[in-house]
């Protein structure tokens, strides 16, 4: 994404805005301007990358190994360096260890929104259709939707009767 340092840009989208906008007109979050971005690109520059043991961090993920070692690659092909720590007092559980990924405190925001394009990209959940999700607790809707099939039946049941999703 080329950046213009005189336009705005939203920390969650990446949506460019005219520089007098303040405020994302899809998410309501603050804008950021693209000469911050681009100051912060020139200081990862500078440090080479790689984030040293004293550099203020934040931590924008917290999870299994294979997850966070995902999502550290993701940030780093979109130019986010980031590192992999394990949890103090973090134990080994059915899915492995749980790690935190860290990232520079400067890198927070744009990381969060490289992050959030990533989950929507990944789940599909910006295209997700919600119309009927309110259908099977609706004891007042006129009918029910199954949301495994689609079968439309009586608000009262406990299972759809196309597929047998149990659903009350």
């Amino acid at each position: 994404m080329t950046i213009d340092p005189a336009c705005n840009y939203c920390p969650q989208y990446g949506g460019e805005y005219r520089a007098e906008i303040r405020i994302c007109a899809d998410c309501g979050l603050a804008l950021v301007s693209g000469a911050v971005l681009l100051a912060g690109r020139k200081q990862r520059a500078v440090h080479g990358g790689a984030i040293g043991p004293l550099e203020p961090v934040a931590v924008v993920h917290r999870g299994p190994v294979l997850q966070v070692k995902m999502l550290r690659d993701y940030l780093g092909e979109k130019g986010v360096w980031s590192r992999m720590v394990r949890e103090a007092g973090s134990g080994c559980g059915c899915r492995g260890p749980e790690v935190l990924l860290q990232v520079r405190q400067e890198d927070q925001d744009e990381a969060m929104a490289i992050l959030a394009q990533e989950y929507r990209e990944s789940t599909g959940l910006d295209d997700h259709d919600a119309c009927c999700a309110d259908a099977l607790c609706d004891s007042g809707a006129s009918g029910a939707v199954c949301p495994a099939c689609g079968c439309r039946f009586a608000p009262g049941s406990v299972e759809c009767p196309d597929c047998g999703l149990r659903v009350g």
